[in-house]
């Protein structure tokens, strides 16, 4: 009997891994945050499988439903939307199922600030532009900033920022950052990245927070700023560079 955390992706049923997709069909439980996991995936499970939204439940409920399962010899597939390695919440539940011995696997899941880079259609990273992508977020009711993880902080860099969990204060994030990158740096907001119902907001610092308010966001949305996000004068990368001599292709031989 095996607890298999599986990140069902940003949204779209069918960015799910093929090795997630398998583990929710053969698993005769199925634990998944019902507000953020599509309908879709849910549907994979197999017939009479025991099917628990975690959405109302506490981490001892949780807790209580893999006891549960592992005392009935079940495999359990818990579904965390995205990929679980960010404000999943996995790491209270593994160190709870260590305690008890109960074993585990971890699937990873496309992260939302992929799917995100995706409907912008841009690169995070570009040669001499940005070679850094920052994941983080403000401080919220479920959890506050270390004080070394400021925002600030973070901006004196220039990286790309993927700022998370974050949308009801973006008026805020955009003023911290303008010392930073400047009002005329782009920034994005895209809500429900790969949903059906997803929303692209561009514009730039400056703009970005009026741009929202015309028609608010609540939640489900992933703020990204930095130069990259427009940059279009930028030098190709060596990669490809007949020049650049790698492993598996040799520079071009001069005549």
């Amino acid at each position: 009997m095996t607890i298999h955390f599986i990140g069902a992706g940003p949204g779209a049923p069918d960015l799910i891994t093929v090795r997630g997709r398998d583990l929710i069909a053969r698993c005769p439980v199925c634990l998944y945050a019902g507000s953020l996991v599509p309908k879709a995936l849910i549907a994979l499970c197999p017939p009479g499988a025991r099917i628990v939204d975690t959405a109302p439940l506490d981490l001892d409920a949780i807790e209580a439903e893999f006891a549960a399962a592992f005392a009935a010899g079940h495999d359990v597939a818990r579904l965390h939307s995205g990929d679980l390695s960010v404000w999943s919440a996995m790491g209270e539940q593994i160190r709870r199922l260590e305690a008890r011995g109960i074993p585990y696997t971890i699937t990873p899941g496309v992260p939302s600030f992929a799917a995100a880079a995706a409907a912008l259609g841009r690169e995070l990273t570009l040669p001499e532009v940005a070679q850094s992508v920052v994941l983080t977020r403000t401080s919220g009711r479920a959890s506050s900033m270390p004080d070394s993880e400021r925002l600030e902080a973070f901006a004196a860099t220039r990286a790309t920022l993927a700022v998370h969990l974050s949308i009801h204060v973006l008026a805020e994030v955009a003023a911290r950052l303008i010392p930073f990158y400047g009002p005329d740096c782009p920034a994005a907001v895209v809500y429900r990245a790969s949903w059906p119902d997803e929303r692209v907001i561009r514009g730039t610092l400056a703009t970005l927070p009026g741009l929202v308010a015309a028609k608010p966001i609540e939640r489900t949305a992933l703020i990204l700023v930095g130069p990259a996000l427009q940059a279009s004068d930028f030098r190709d990368s060596a990669l490809y560079d007949p020049g650049y001599d790698r492993r598996f292709r040799r520079a071009a031989e001069e005549d």
